[in-house]
């Protein structure tokens, strides 16, 4: 044993001891004085995708956040680390000792959500204060650059880096960063079929059309006729984006998809549709009314509807045009429940349109076989009652009579590309199942065009000289606290479709219990449709036949979409509309900006200039 344990041995060993502990202190000794820099503990640096208009116009973009986070039994000293942290944190050191004293854990967030100069302020305090147990996590963020413009569709982005609602929800897959082969792949673009600027215009008009009415809300689609694409999604109130989590669930409620509702007369087109094309009705039919429509059934039923004024003999096209109840009552004794339901359902109520939102309702709607249906449900559902829709049902149905009979797909997305600029996804217009036979969406359009004349219902939708197909309707809503319909609280909408020879645009707007003026969309709501349909024309450039010319010594040819191929050199776009610019934003060797509406009054460069790599092309429009 003492050969084991020789002096000189235990000597060494102590020796090695004392290096080794004085080797530890020195290294604690350093940690405790020498500045930690405050690293943030990242995610994947791969990034969400954006969220942009149908033009490249961002409306959800990736940023980086930061949350402050603290372990209290590290701090040291509690109260001198709350006196620094209260700085970085922006709350009073009070209110820092509050949190540390009575976490329930050893870690706590002391601030969320701080942004890149928050960040850099607060770390240069902890740094300065030489705080130990202080850190920062870096999470993903998204900004909102358009706060409250379409926010219902866009949607909202969570904490975790999941999409909450809207399109931010829909396309979660598609947005959110991958991995792939073990590398970490950001996520793919969505640019949506809206518009931002024309957005920005229609919004704002309903906006005033709210506060002129007090209304509570209001709800405008502005879609594309052939191809089904949404070019405004309108609903008011709104909330904005970049403060969601304190907007109002009012606020927040996509209502064109998620509010179902009873449309009232402008359903009326639709059941007109329908006793046409089962040829239980003629267009040359007439009908008396006399203020009143009756029924009374062998049962004992009896019904009373009755109509807002004396029309006397109508046919078809007056019955739509004066929004005749007692003629549509009348034409609904001539088909029987099961054909006049079945013809109602293809023009798909009763079912979801299958956008790309998330939370559709089908609405309400009764079949022969419901145990509710009694013999008041065929001549009411007729005027637009005992029938609930969503204002995105509407406008695909009323795509079937834009497009002789047949149907498009409603969509809020252009295409998808990631971030290479490859496209992964295009939209393609779907057509579906024919609904109404060619010569009834023709008898339709143009009843609907007779519902813009001087004397009929819907004449404050009138454009003067682009020619309109409307029908408006107003219905009394549901009392939800005592049950059957209220007294004071109204619906109004109004459908149009524009140019009626050849339809391009469908605009639907739809207001909720307004308080001020009239009740009646032919009042209320009307007078929106003529002034965002002009906004949408002048916008998209649409042609006017009445529009102002200046007369010229020589003919001016408008260059074709062929022509406009920006390939060698730059042509002349003098006068081309904005609608035949927008395939050139595209391009990835250009850069090309549009400046205002309507049609190209001025360039750079001068036509004839060679095109460089990455040239700069900027158009301005009149």
């Amino acid at each position: 044993m003492n050969s084991i344990f020789s002096r000189s041995r235990l000597i060494i060993l102590g020796v090695v001891g004392v290096v080794f502990l004085a080797y530890i202190i020195a290294s604690y000794g350093r940690l405790a004085f020498v500045p930690q820099k405050q690293i943030a503990r990242t995610v994947s640096e791969a990034e969400r995708g954006a969220i942009l208009d149908r033009n490249g116009k961002p409306l959800a973009v990736q940023t980086w956040l930061y949350h402050l986070a603290v372990i209290p039994s590290a701090l040291g000293n509690p109260e001198a680390a709350a006196a620094s942290l209260s700085e970085a944190a922006g709350l009073t050191s009070e209110e820092v000792m509050e949190r540390i004293t009575s976490a329930r854990t050893d870690f706590l967030y002391l601030k969320k959500k701080m942004t890149e100069d928050e960040y850099e302020a607060a770390s240069e305090v902890i740094q300065k204060a030489r705080l130990s147990g202080v850190h920062f996590d870096k999470i993903p963020g998204r900004v909102y650059p358009e706060n409250a413009l379409a926010s219902q569709l866009i949607g909202f982005m969570g904490d975790d880096g999941k999409g909450l609602s809207g399109i931010e929800y829909a396309f979660q897959n598609m947005l959110a960063p991958k991995t792939v082969g073990g590398a970490a792949v950001s996520g793919s673009n969505v640019f949506l079929s809206i518009d931002a600027n024309l957005q920005y215009k229609l919004e704002k008009r309903v906006a005033q059309a709210l506060e002129e009415t007090r209304g509570e809300t209001i709800m405008l689609i502005a879609a594309e006729a052939k191809t089904g694409e949404i070019l405004s999604y309108v609903s008011l109130p709104a909330a904005n984006l970049n403060e969601y989590t304190s907007s109002t669930p009012e606020e927040r409620l996509d209502r064109p998809a998620m509010f179902s509702y009873e449309p009232g007369s402008v359903f009326k087109i639709f059941s007109v549709a329908a006793f046409l094309d089962a040829g239980a009705v003629k267009d040359s039919d007439r009908f008396f009314c006399d203020g009143v429509y009756e029924l009374s059934m062998p049962s004992g039923e009896s019904v009373k509807i009755t109509c807002q004024g004396r029309h006397g003999w109508v046919n078809p096209r007056d019955a739509l045009k004066f929004s005749c109840n007692d003629a549509l009552g009348q034409m609904s004794e001539k088909i029987n429940a099961p054909t006049f339901i079945s013809k109602l359902q293809k023009f798909g109520f009763g079912r979801k349109t299958g956008v790309e939102l998330p939370g559709e309702t089908a609405g309400i709607f009764r079949t022969p076989e419901d145990r509710l249906w009694s013999a008041r449900s065929k001549p009411t559902i007729s005027i637009g009652q005992e029938v609930t829709v969503s204002a995105l049902q509407v406008v695909q149905a009323t795509s079937a009579i834009a497009n002789n009979g047949t149907p498009v797909k409603l969509s809020f997305v252009s295409k998808v590309a990631g971030r290479d600029g490859a496209i992964s996804y295009k939209h393609e217009p779907i057509t579906l199942s024919s609904t109404i036979a060619p010569l009834t969406a023709e008898y339709l359009l143009s009843y609907m065009e007779s519902g813009s004349e001087s004397d009929a219902v819907g004449r404050f939708a009138a454009l003067g000289d682009v020619t309109i197909g409307v029908k408006t309707g107003t219905a009394q809503m549901a009392d939800l606290e005592y049950g059957g319909y209220s007294e004071t609280d109204f619906l109004a909408d109004c459908i149009a479709v524009f140019p009626v020879e050849d339809p391009k645009i469908i605009l639907y707007i739809v207001l909720t219990r307004p308080r001020e003026g009239s009740i009646f969309a032919s009042r209320n709501v009307a007078p929106v449709i003529a002034d965002t349909a002009n906004i949408i024309i002048d916008h998209l450039g649409l042609a006017r036949p009445n529009a102002p010319s200046i007369a010229q010594s020589r003919t001016i040819s408008l260059p074709s979409e062929e022509d406009l191929a920006v390939i060698g050199i730059v042509p002349d776009f003098s006068g081309v509309p904005k609608r035949l610019l927008t395939p050139l934003l595209e391009r990835r060797d250009l850069r090309v900006i549009i400046h205002g509406d309507g049609w190209v009054v001025s360039q750079n460069p001068d036509p004839g200039t060679a095109v460089t790599e990455n040239m700069l092309i900027e158009l301005y429009l009149e």
